[in-house]
């Protein structure tokens, strides 16, 4: 009797748990899902509901002043796109040709010039600076000094090609010269980019492998070949990326 009058009296002495830690075992529970969700939710309003939508309205007829609602017609839209318009294919053709190389470049030089920076030497700090310059100048000011240096009566371009024996180019108003022209620009504006995506992928390799490789007689070109270009596999693939999606829109 008096074990049980002691156990109900230390029963009554402890208080009973807030509500609250019941609230915050639900959030530690739940926190893997609550933390994604704004970014989940901004995605699918900003993304996958323009995408649905669009390919909605493919299958429909509709005009922004009509006041009627859009009209289903099944897959006419796209007979007239790939069967019938003849601009498509040339236009998606350039489109793979300036993506491609607009990647091919920006990656390949992004890569090199990170390289060469993430050694130490005198003026390091300096050269990664000026290397980000083509990144925070303003794109007006870029496409004015551009069609200055590509000018066909002015343009230093030209000038430099006549140095070598060249012909002068219309860069930008030839249909021949225009992708390398806009390679040109692309290629300048946008391997900063790459750099510094390659700089952060090397600055995070372990230095065992290297130390390896060069107690194994390895060159240089071998180490940069057999072990930097395998460990930075997935920093180049996420630049790539980025270019590809970026190239795509212009």
């Amino acid at each position: 009797m008096s074990t049980l009058l002691t156990s109900g009296r230390l029963a009554a002495s402890v208080p009973a748990r807030p509500r609250g830690a019941a609230v915050e075992r639900w959030i530690d529970r739940n926190l893997r899902w609550l933390l994604p969700g704004p970014a989940v939710a901004t995605m699918f309003l900003l993304m996958v509901f323009p995408l649905v939508y669009t390919a909605y309205l493919s299958l429909h007829e509709w005009y922004a002043s009509s006041v009627l609602g859009p009209r289903f017609i099944g897959l006419q839209n796209y007979v007239q796109l790939f069967a019938r318009d003849e601009r498509f294919w040339p236009a998606l053709v350039t489109t793979l040709v300036f993506t491609v190389g607009s990647v091919t470049f920006t990656v390949t030089l992004g890569l090199g010039i990170a390289h060469l920076l993430v050694r130490a030497f005198p003026g390091r700090g300096l050269a990664r600076t000026l290397m980000l310059l083509p990144m925070i100048a303003t794109p007006v000011a870029m496409a004015l000094v551009w069609m200055t240096m590509m000018s066909p009566t002015i343009g230093v371009l030209n000038w430099l090609l006549s140095l070598v024996g060249l012909p002068p180019s219309a860069w930008v108003s030839s249909p021949k010269s225009v992708i390398a022209a806009l390679l040109l620009v692309e290629t300048w504006m946008w391997t900063p980019m790459t750099t510094l995506i390659c700089l952060a992928g090397l600055a995070a390799l372990p230095g065992e492998p290297f130390e390896s490789a060069r107690v194994d007689g390895a060159s240089s070109w071998q180490v940069f070949w057999h072990v930097t270009l395998p460990l930075l596999r997935a920093t180049l693939v996420i630049a790539a990326l980025f270019r590809t999606i970026d190239a795509l829109k212009v």
